[in-house]
């Protein structure tokens, strides 16, 4: 099998690991009807998995920096199906937990050890599309994976979507014994070194504009489906196609996005995509039982929404670009930890306030990475004019 191949079959991997991460908030209605519990406290799983993600991926990873590829990608991809197992046969919302506990921890080294996989068997001057690749099957579970297992749990039942997910998470075990080679482990980077890199202002900005983005953006996005089946007045039966819409429009915003970086530049992006993006946000709180207006504002919501994060990869990657994998990487983190306290957020505003609050909470959080935007475009903008200074003396 060629190495093409091979980096396709891994986006197929991060397609399933990423499935598993977001098909909560298009079920969330099930979960809580079903477990007798609030939607605040399903939301919650959201966050238990990011927090677990967003922690101990990084620990992990330098642990087992060493380890063969190959060997780590199939012990990590099974605890990943176990965790999947478990969240089918065992009942009630304690065990659920630690299901999504060991799928989180289980999903973190599939998605990272994927990447570095395909960098290294991709042909040479190839490696940026190969990771784009991976990178791009963990997108389309947000547009692919989240409507299919609505459906798949309107028929079966909301556990059967991780019941499937296990299966094919077998069946992927099996496929790479038989066709990844032996790769060996990286030379580790210490997390004190990694770390250090907060300290540095122009990071901790740049750090700080995914947090506030895909914070604000997950505060919404977590409990979007009751509250388009609540708020917004969309029947259950046109739910599915309306999440299958706006996973289409975030693919299109991330191209969208990577094109105009290229031709507007960072600021002009990160800055226009924001102000879109809190703009539809305060529209779906008050355009409601408008199918088509309500269509509308969630097509240009995921366009902004997701023009925003190649623009914001590129930005982190130049900022430090002798440290731009170890950037890339806490990014990683970042973006799991800004979701894990987005679902937190929102769940405290839909059980304290109202479910038709959180758009206005979301759309706040994206302002404040609007302004952290400007801020570094500021100093961007201030170092270049220093820099050329000290060039003409």
């Amino acid at each position: 099998m060629s190495n093409t191949w091979k980096i396709y079959i891994l986006a197929i991997i991060s397609f399933l690991v990423g499935t598993s991460e977001y098909i909560i908030s298009g079920i969330l209605d099930n979960i809580a009807h079903t477990l007798g519990i609030t939607l605040a406290a399903a939301g919650q799983l959201i966050t238990i998995f990011s927090l677990v993600y967003a922690i101990f991926t990084p620990i992990l990873m330098a642990l087992t920096a060493r380890m063969d590829r190959r060997k780590l990608m199939m012990y990590s991809l099974f605890l990943f199906v176990i965790g999947n197992i478990l969240a089918y046969v065992l009942p009630g919302y304690g065990w659920f937990i630690v299901a999504r506990v060991m799928m989180a921890l289980g999903a973190g080294i599939v998605v990272v050890t994927s990447l570095a996989i395909a960098s290294k068997i991709a042909p040479e001057g190839k490696q940026g599309s190969a990771i784009a690749t991976v990178v791009m099957g963990f997108t389309a579970s947000l547009i692919i994976g989240v409507p299919i297992g609505r459906m798949i749990a309107e028929a079966f039942g909301w556990k059967s979507v991780f019941g499937a997910i296990a299966l094919l998470g077998l069946l992927a075990m099996m496929v790479l014994y038989f066709i990844l080679p032996h790769i060996e482990g990286d030379r580790p980077v210490p997390l004190s070194k990694q770390f250090s890199l907060f300290r540095k202002r122009k990071v901790a900005i740049g750090l700080s504009i995914t947090f506030f983005w895909l914070g604000g953006y997950s505060i919404v996005y977590t409990y979007l489906s009751p509250y388009l089946l609540t708020i917004s007045g969309i029947s259950d039966k046109l739910l599915s196609g309306f999440l299958l819409i706006f996973g289409i429009a975030s693919l299109v915003g991330s191209k969208f996005g990577g094109y105009s970086t290229d031709r507007r530049g960072v600021s002009f992006t990160l800055i226009g995509g924001m102000v879109l993006h809190i703009i539809m946000l305060v529209l779906l709180s008050i355009v409601t039982n408008s199918y088509f207006g309500v269509l509308i504002i969630l097509i240009l919501w995921s366009f902004a929404a997701w023009s925003t994060g190649p623009t914001q990869q590129y930005h982190l990657a130049t900022i430090e670009p002798e440290f731009s994998g170890v950037l890339l990487g806490i990014n990683q983190s970042m973006m799991q930890l800004a979701m894990a306290v987005g679902a937190g957020v929102g769940g405290i505003f839909v059980e304290k306030v109202s479910l038709a609050s959180i758009t206005w909470i979301g759309a706040l959080g994206v302002a404040i990475a609007m302004i952290a935007s400007l801020i570094a475009s500021r100093t961007n903008a201030k170092q270049k004019s220093s820099n050329r200074k000290e060039i003409i003396q």
